[in-house]
């Protein structure tokens, strides 16, 4: 019975053969087997004590283990032997130093028919596997994103130095259908991590229930057996998506195992299918990964009738929560104290953001993504701006500003006049010509304007500003300094009707044509230090 094993359906032809009075040479040549071999199989059969029925009903593998019970190597003593002593040497193997060579040496002193080192190893690796089984997991569709970072890299060139700059390759699954993504990025940190996971259920357009990670930095700050402390950014986007992160046990890959044995798929269907295409940007690199990664999915698998997207599409893709309105962005904390002109400086920027003045001096709390700025002051959010990146700008709300600065900051000559226009015609029309003066520049006069309105406040009642306002319009003089003489003076009033010229009573101090005028006899008197003109006198 040397040599390949028959089936066991040739087998039991055999046994009705020889049931039913065939001889060996008949046998033989109606089944194409040796003679020898025929001869084995009815001498095993003899030493059975089991009737040719009895074989018949057996199903082939129990028959086949009645005829071949296995290497008889395995069932003398040194066999035996070996067998109880596995478990001491996996324990052994524990200690520091300690090595199978060692274990191997140790067992054959004393032992003239041991196992070779090979066949102790092998012995001992079947032991180990043994005491180790795994287990096959069913995934539920939209259960979970399995992610991890595959451990071999891709790259792509610089079209400036020519150098090589390596990229991670991010890889995340849905075990249920196996639908996969791949993306390059520069590192395995924060930032990288967290936009690899945005795109990846942007891609998906949905949300997983969790989200398995192993214990990388960016995803697991802390490592415990029982409740590891999860990155608080990374918790952040999953509050966001409204999913929850479930880490894996340190040093267990079998608990992501799909994920695992998708970074081999796809260092062979992705990896090694690009490796001679030269890329010379992320992007580019990115490109044509995603083409790869299309085609992966779109691929029928060996073991099954459909495809990684039928399946997803299918089964998995309605079951996912939807996508929320905007995608997630990485949040930072600060603590400012906000300063006496109501404003706080984000150093990251060193941009000023305002904040209600009610709040000087107050501390509060600035949490900022790279595109918002939103500050709280004792859990209530009290503004929110857009993020900008110029250094020493100011971002600026004007409701945020108290009266008087708000005041301040709307001056214009727009402002004046509107303001005039709602004391009178006469101050609308100043105000106006104010303006309109060639050579004087607005902000020259807004003081002016200031000095004007507190005027009209003061004489508020009666038509006294008005008037004044007039006589400025009509003498063309506009400043304040002309107005406030006039109101002060009490100059505002109606000017009196003029009176008819009436002629004057006649006596004798009237000169006439036909009176001669003689001019006064002037003499000029002169000295070295002045000089006097005297008028009718004689010196």
């Amino acid at each position: 019975m040397a040599g390949k094993i028959k089936r066991m359906s040739t087998i039991k032809q055999l046994l009705s053969l020889h049931s039913n009075g065939q001889g060996i040479k008949y046998i033989s040549r109606h089944l194409s087997m040796s003679r020898n071999t025929v001869r084995s199989y009815l001498s095993k059969f003899k030493t059975l004590q089991c009737t040719v029925d009895d074989l018949l009903k057996l199903d082939d593998p129990i028959l086949e283990a009645r005829f071949h019970s296995g290497n008889p190597a395995y069932s003398d003593t040194r066999h035996e032997e070996l067998m109880s002593l596995l478990s001491y040497f996996m324990s052994e193997l524990k200690k520091p130093g300690v090595t199978r060579y060692l274990l191997w040496e140790e067992y054959k002193i004393g032992r003239p028919s041991h196992y070779c080192y090979s066949q102790f190893c092998f012995h001992l690796d079947q032991h180990a596997a043994s005491r180790h089984p795994t287990m096959v997991l069913h995934h539920d569709p939209a259960d979970k994103l399995m992610i991890d970072f595959s451990g071999k890299k891709m790259h792509y060139v610089d079209r400036q130095t020519g150098e090589e700059i390596s990229c991670q390759l991010y890889i995340a699954i849905l075990p249920y259908s196996g639908y996969v993504y791949v993306e390059a990025c520069r590192s395995q940190d924060i930032n990288d991590f967290i936009a690899c996971t945005s795109h990846c259920l942007q891609f998906l357009g949905g949300v997983p229930k969790a989200l398995v990670t192993d214990n990388l930095k960016s995803a697991v700050t802390k490592v415990d057996k029982y409740e590891p402390e999860v990155n608080v950014t990374f918790e952040h986007l999953a509050n966001h998506y409204g999913s929850i992160v479930f880490p894996t046990r340190a040093y267990k890959p079998r608990d992501k195992g799909a994920v695992e044995n998708m970074v081999k798929i796809v260092y062979t269907q992705v990896k090694a299918r690009l490796r001679n295409v030269p890329f010379f940007s992320l992007s580019e690199l990115n490109e044509g990964i995603k083409a790869q990664v299309h085609l992966l999915n779109q691929r029928r698998m060996q073991t099954k009738g459909y495809t990684r997207e039928e399946q997803f599409y299918s089964s998995e893709k309605p079951l996912l929560k939807p996508l929320p309105d905007m995608p997630f962005e990485i949040q930072y904390t600060r603590i400012y104290k906000v300063a006496q002109n109501n404003h706080i400086c984000l150093s990251t920027d060193k941009h000023y953001y305002s904040v209600p003045f009610t709040y000087i001096g107050q501390k509060v709390k600035v949490i900022y993504t790279r595109s918002t700025v939103r500050i709280y002051h004792k859990g209530v959010l009290i503004c929110a701006h857009l993020r900008h990146t110029a250094q020493g700008k100011y971002t600026t709300v004007e409701e945020h500003l108290c009266s008087a600065h708000r005041a301040y900051n709307q001056r214009s000559p727009e402002y004046y006049i509107q303001k005039a226009s709602k004391i009178s015609d006469s101050a609308h029309q100043l105000f106006k010509l104010l303006f309109d003066q060639p050579d004087k520049y607005p902000e020259q006069l807004y003081k002016t304007c200031d000095g004007l309105l507190r005027l009209a406040k003061t004489y508020h009642t009666g038509d006294e500003f008005n008037n004044a306002c007039k006589i400025g319009i009509d003498e063309g003089i506009y400043n304040y300094s002309f107005i406030k003489r006039l109101l002060d003076n009490k100059m505002t009033g109606t000017k009196p009707p003029s009176v008819a010229d009436t002629p004057l009573p006649k006596h004798s101090n009237i000169r006439g044509r036909s009176i001669t005028f003689k001019p006064p006899c002037f003499k000029m008197v002169t000295s070295s230090s002045s000089l006097f003109i005297l008028k009718g006198i004689s010196l």
